[in-house]
């Protein structure tokens, strides 16, 4: 089975370092990235190219859902999950390209590992659908 390759950003260090732990604790996960700024989750990704990438809403510069957008139109087009505090229904995500949304306080090894299941089930080639 191959890994998937996550890139993991986020302006606080203690939130990036608590989802790279998640990640690293997650079987089939490796973290190959991480960022503290929209602008430089682009840069990192080209170089980096991973599967998945795990997004903060508030990011100073481009902010989260901005720099979904931009990942998405790219070529790489990796899949990404935005994380915040805010309640998911406060997350339009679907607008921007991402496959979903994960409250900072619920994120763990299951609900990374269904969110990727959930994402890989739901891709196609122009962005995410929701399901019936």
């Amino acid at each position: 089975m191959d890994m998937v390759r996550v890139l993991v950003v986020d302006d606080e260090e203690i939130f990036r370092e608590a989802m790279a732990r998640v990640v690293t604790a997650t079987a089939g996960f490796v973290v190959v990235g991480s960022a503290t700024t929209g602008e430089e989750s682009l840069t990192v990704a080209g170089s980096a190219r991973p599967d998945l990438v795990l997004m903060d809403v508030n990011l100073p510069g481009i902010d989260g859902t901005e720099a979904t957008r931009m990942l998405r139109s790219a070529d790489l087009r990796p899949i990404v999950l935005l994380l915040s505090t805010y309640d998911e229904g406060d997350v339009d995500y679907f607008s921007c390209g991402a496959a979903g949304y994960i409250a900072k306080a619920a994120f763990g090894s299951d609900r990374l590992a269904e969110a990727w299941v959930s994402a890989i089930g739901r891709a196609d080639p122009d962005g995410f659908k929701e399901l019936p």
